[in-house]
């Protein structure tokens, strides 16, 4: 039998890593910051909290109506439902139970948020690490991720729609790190099941998750994620004769296998058939670990839906009253008639400028995200660690920038375009994947303008009245 070495998958950089303190020390510091970054939260917009409550309860309708600042209560059959997913709720049951037991009263909101960043910069640097790049470089792309991006404004609302995006943030992240750099479908999926619970349009990226987890599988992978390679290149097939040592770890056969082409060649295709069996019974194997959360969350909501308004497919938001009416829905929900504002609002739209202080302000309802984080404009550049992988990130941020472009809403009170919170963890990869080693003077000024915006803008929407 022909001798294996193992090779393991190398995606790690061979620069110093970013040590584990460093790492947990730099994730605790970002979440206390979101947690004391809004003086006024916005906890009381907890719907996915009040349901998660009654859900502990055994119910999910509520007999009295909801406060009036709720007002994405929808009624129905005598009930009152909300139009969050299923998975946003679920995600809230932990927070609930402390409720129920006494320990809190309200939303912990900002807490909330201060976990989600936390975990996302803990992905962040995880990621990072797999990269052979400077150390400053692995901490300045994180950190720009999180404080150089409206990532940080909106998050910080601390209301179930910007808690939302933020455990599907951390759910992405968590899918990415687990399908492509230390692979382990199980909890792939589970993280994938956190990102498309919260925000449902992840659930149309998952055809690239799949092919991200079962890419590279020329050759044939074990369990532990280890390569076997023959040592030899020619297996040694009984009756071919003598062999001979080529002085590299190889060895040919010696005059033998011109006088067996026909053996020779039908033992290659059973070897090749083989494996071809074997990489497809791992790749199905993955795909079931990855798929099992997800799928069993996908049927739970279609029940829940079917619960709610007696139809799997009714996700409620249309049966909210006077949504319909709004000027932006004039083509219903979702359009291709919306991409040209939504494209407007998202890359164009700049600051306003007033006759007294603060003089420069964002709108209140979107801006343009290139304007307060120039820096995103380096995912244009040319260059890649790996080609596949780059583009299956651009693949991902082309399906989700359809969906919200199409969509007729772009997010409401907001600063920026807080949808687009769902794209960070894909274009932190495509950042990450064309880096340069190091850090030019001009990336330093751009990324210290997104610092000074984002900081800026967060200091306008939760610590004046500027922007009321």
């Amino acid at each position: 039998m022909a001798k294996t070495r193992k090779v393991k998958e190398v995606h790690g950089p061979v620069k110093p890593l970013l040590s584990p303190r460093v790492i947990a020390a730099l994730s605790i510091v970002t979440a206390v910051i979101f947690y004391f970054s809004n003086p006024k939260p916005q906890s009381y917009y907890d719907y996915t909290f009040r349901v998660a409550g009654n859900l502990l309860h055994g119910t999910i309708g509520f007999v009295e109506k909801p406060p009036q600042w709720l007002n994405e209560f929808v009624p129905f059959d005598g009930l009152w439902y909300s139009v969050f997913p299923l998975g946003a709720v679920i995600t809230m049951v932990p927070f609930a139970a402390l409720k129920n037991t006494g320990i809190i009263s309200d939303m912990p909101g900002p807490f909330i948020a201060a976990l989600c960043a936390g975990a996302a910069c803990l992905f962040l640097l995880a990621i990072a690490n797999r990269y052979d790049l400077r150390e400053d470089r692995r901490v300045l792309l994180t950190i720009a991720i999180l404080f150089g991006t409206f990532t940080w404004t909106n998050l910080t609302f601390d209301g179930a729609w910007q808690l939302a995006l933020g455990f599907a943030m951390v759910g992405e992240l968590g899918a990415i790190y687990f399908t492509v750099y230390d692979r382990r479908p199980f909890i792939a999926g589970l993280f994938f099941a956190l990102a498309f619970g919260n925000r449902t349009e992840n659930l149309l990226t998952a055809p690239v998750f799949l092919f991200l987890l079962n890419r590279g599988d020329a050759e044939t992978p074990t369990k532990q994620g280890i390569i076997e390679r023959p040592a030899d290149s020619g297996s040694k097939i009984q009756g071919q004769g003598p062999t001979v040592e080529l002085g590299n770890g190889e060895s040919k056969v010696k005059d033998q296998r011109s006088k067996f082409p026909s053996k020779i060649k039908d033992q290659d295709s059973k070897i090749a058939l083989s494996r071809r069996f074997h990489v497809s019974a791992v790749q199905i194997h993955r795909v079931v670990w990855f798929c099992f959360v997800p799928i069993l969350l996908g049927a739970a909501t279609l029940c829940y839906n079917y619960i709610r308004f007696h139809s799997i497919t009714d996700f409620g938001y249309a049966r909210i009253p006077g949504v319909l009416q709004e000027p932006w829905y004039n083509h219903g929900i979702f359009s291709m008639y919306y991409i040209p504002r939504q494209a407007w609002e998202m890359l164009i739209k700049p600051w306003e400028w007033k006759s007294k202080i603060p003089y420069l302000v964002p709108d209140g309802f979107s801006s343009s995200i290139l304007w307060s984080s120039p820096f995103l404009l380096f995912v244009l550049r040319f260059g890649f660690r790996d080609r596949v992988l780059k583009y299956a990130a651009w693949a991902a941020i082309a399906i989700l920038t359809f969906l919200l472009w199409i969509h007729g809403n772009s997010g409401g009170w907001q600063f920026g375009y807080r949808y687009a919170m769902i794209l960070m963890p894909w274009m932190f990869v495509i950042l990450l994947e064309s880096a340069p080693k190091r850090t030019t003077p001009l990336e330093w000024t751009v990324y210290g303008f997104s610092f000074v915006a984002n900081a800026y803008a967060t200091w306008l929407f939760s610590w004046t009245e500027y922007m009321k």
